[in-house]
């Protein structure tokens, strides 16, 4: 990053993201916001381009209580391809939420804050998370992923010039017609009178914060969709500039499907070796500790009244394989080379923090995760009955599909003599597009610890 005056000062600009919304018209159980785009959540796409504005922001993301995590790992990934920082900027109390503060760049200050029962609700409680150097504030709808950099940069600088609210649009193709709840013909509109908007939406700070104040004590917070409306309603001037045809919201499998064939005409290129997906491989064995007191942790789970399995860590063999798989496609060694045993860190160190520390660096090395498949070896315990609980717990932390199957030996081997449990486990990653460098380029590798040194682990704050 450029250390240059105006990034290293306080923030000015602030973006909160909307991603609490459902998913339900996209036919998807999960919100909408943590929906896959050719492999990536649309949050993680949306916020690639807000990290990619020109000037210093404070990115502030609304998500449902539930997917908190998922979102502060999506946010950690991006920062990660952005380069990520030494230090953490910490985000003045929030009294609307539970709110949890990453590390970013040093131009990005990232909060993650639990969303409203509605959209207004949700922006408000982004609002009372601004820092106090906030002056322009712009709301973006995570589902508009693919929303350019240069759009959001082009609605700060109208703010700046005209001092009131901004909101893109573009000019509509179609013939509107006004019709009757039969299905009548009423009318023509004029559509050089109309526009279809976008986000974000920028506003001064207190122009915004005066028409959501003035709309909650009128009873009329949740009468409007969008933002520009709740400002207009109060009396105070928006305008529009031209907004981008990326910037078209998510909806429908349809809108999902033309977002899937933008993305594949953008990559469709010959491809150069650096673009291609890369494969790597894991195995992980332990044997059954001798105290029989010892908790068994297997697939970030903990499996009661079981035995647990020997380690300078909890032994699990699923997390350990995985991390072996990611961290041999991207080429940046294994888990033994880059975490060691004779950290003291790592002592009983549960799977979820090999993992979480592995995905930020294969993201800092320019690699995102397509997909992990594991396949657990050993007598016990039985897995089936808890297999989507620790599939789902661990697409969570690799922000990716994971499949684990399991098996026995017919009584062949240590595991067949029930003295442990192996695993193996495949990963493929893809190259992760980051600004300055061609599509699908990877960035240059992230280094490994020296001898003697440990990774930078960040769960340690």
């Amino acid at each position: 990053m450029t250390d240059s005056p105006a990034l290293a000062a306080a923030p000015s600009v602030a973006v909160i993201v909307v991603a609490a919304g459902s998913g339900s018209r996209l036919g998807h159980v999960e919100p909408k916001a943590f929906v896959l785009l050719q492999m990536r959540p649309l949050l993680d796409r949306a916020l690639d381009s807000i990290f990619a504005m020109r000037e210093a922001v404070q990115v502030i993301v609304v998500a449902p209580i539930d997917r908190l995590m998922d979102a502060r790992r999506i946010a950690a990934s991006v920062s990660a391809r952005h380069e990520a920082p030494d230090t953490t900027t910490p985000p003045p109390p929030s009294p609307a939420a539970t709110s949890t503060s990453i590390a970013a760049p040093p131009s990005r200050t990232v909060t993650i804050i639990e969303g409203g029962r509605t959209r207004q609700d949700s922006v408000d409680r982004g609002m009372s998370a601004l820092m106090p150097s906030i002056d322009i504030v712009l709301v973006h709808d995570a589902a508009r992923a693919l929303t350019p950099a240069v759009l959001c940069d082009e609605v700060v600088a109208a703010v700046r010039s005209t001092g009131h609210g901004i909101i893109p649009g573009l000019p509509l193709v179609d013939t509107i017609k006004r019709i009757a709840h039969s299905g009548a013909i009423l009318g023509t509109v004029d559509r050089s009178e109309l526009s279809a908007v976008q986000t974000p939406q920028g506003f001064p700070r207190s122009m915004l914060a005066d028409a959501h104040a003035r709309a909650a004590q009128n009873g009329r917070l949740e009468a409007h969709t969008d933002d520009a409306a709740l400002v207009a309603d109060a009396g105070l001037p928006v305008s529009v500039i031209a907004g981008h045809p990326l910037a078209f919201k998510i909806t429908t499998p349809e809108d999902l499907e033309r977002a899937e064939a933008i993305l594949h005409a953008a990559t469709a290129s010959p491809t150069p070796a650096w673009h291609l997906p890369r494969i790597g491989t894991g195995l992980d064995v332990h044997s059954f500790a001798t105290d029989a007191t010892t908790e068994l942790w297997l697939a970030g789970l903990y499996w009661p009244g079981e035995r647990g399995l020997s380690g300078h860590s909890d032994g699990d063999v699923v997390a350990h394989a995985i991390c072996d798989a990611i961290l041999g496609a991207a080429g940046l060694g294994d888990i033994g080379s880059v975490f060691g045993t004779a950290d003291p860190r790592f002592t009983d160190a549960h799977g979820e923090i090999f993992l979480t520390e592995t995905v930020r660096l294969v993201a800092a090395a320019g690699y995102l995760i397509g997909n992990v498949s594991v396949q657990i070896i050993g007598n016990r315990p039985r897995f089936s009955p808890r297999r989507g609980e620790a599939e789902t717990l661990l697409a969570g932390i690799l922000l990716a599909p994971v499949n684990i199957a399991a098996t026995t030996t017919d009584a062949l081997g240590f595991t067949g003599r029930g003295e442990g449990v192996a695993a193996t486990a495949t990963a493929l990653l893809y190259p992760a597009p980051r600004a300055g460098r061609s599509v699908g380029q990877p960035a240059a590798p992230a280094p490994l610890p020296e001898p003697g040194q440990t990774p930078d682990l960040n769960w340690e704050a």
